[in-house]
């Protein structure tokens, strides 16, 4: 399997938090090959600011794996972890984060800051980004336009095109 493989599966991921309008970020977790952790960003369907995809992905995965410290994992995410998941993940000891697309606003893991690969800490993950950017973008700007739009109360009727998973109730005019 390779990294547009595990991506992909992120961004199933990241579909399924449009059914409840979050922002949609999709992370899995992968050890020798086989995906042990998934998550997608749950901030607005359990009203918790710490409901993100990593983290979540995380939790899965150390269930799984049977250790705080997922030695050997590699976590995808559809979008650059903000500072908090990236200190997580440097404390679960994940090896490769693979990104897909950077987050210029809250990037905690190469854009404003590089957590996962700062010296001064005990651990540094291998980071890398920029697979499947094209897609990881797309469903994030298709989201946002949609929230605009609902905002605005000027949403696309039904026969437009939406992103891939959204829960048309979620966004009716209201």
């Amino acid at each position: 399997m390779d990294n547009d493989f595990y991506m992909k599966l992120a961004l199933a991921e990241a579909r399924k938090a449009l059914t409840w309008g979050d922002v949609p970020i999709g992370s899995v977790v992968v050890f020798e090959g086989k995906v042990i952790g998934r998550g997608f960003n749950q901030v607005e369907k359990k009203g918790d600011p710490f409901a993100h995809a990593e983290l979540i992905a995380m939790q899965k995965a150390i269930k799984k794996y049977g250790h705080k410290h997922l030695l050997g994992c590699d976590l995808y995410v559809t979008l650059e972890p903000c500072a908090m998941c990236s200190g997580a993940i440097v404390l679960a000891r994940i090896n490769r984060l693979i990104i897909g697309t950077l987050d210029a606003k809250t990037g905690g893991s190469l854009s404003l800051y590089n957590i996962p690969q700062d010296a001064r800490l005990n651990h540094r993950v291998e980071v890398s980004h920029g697979i499947l950017q094209n897609e990881c973008s797309l469903v994030l700007k298709d989201f946002f336009s949609l929230l605009r739009a609902k905002k605005k109360n000027i949403l696309p009727k039904q026969n437009e095109k939406q992103p891939d998973g959204v829960n048309n109730e979620y966004f009716k005019n209201e």
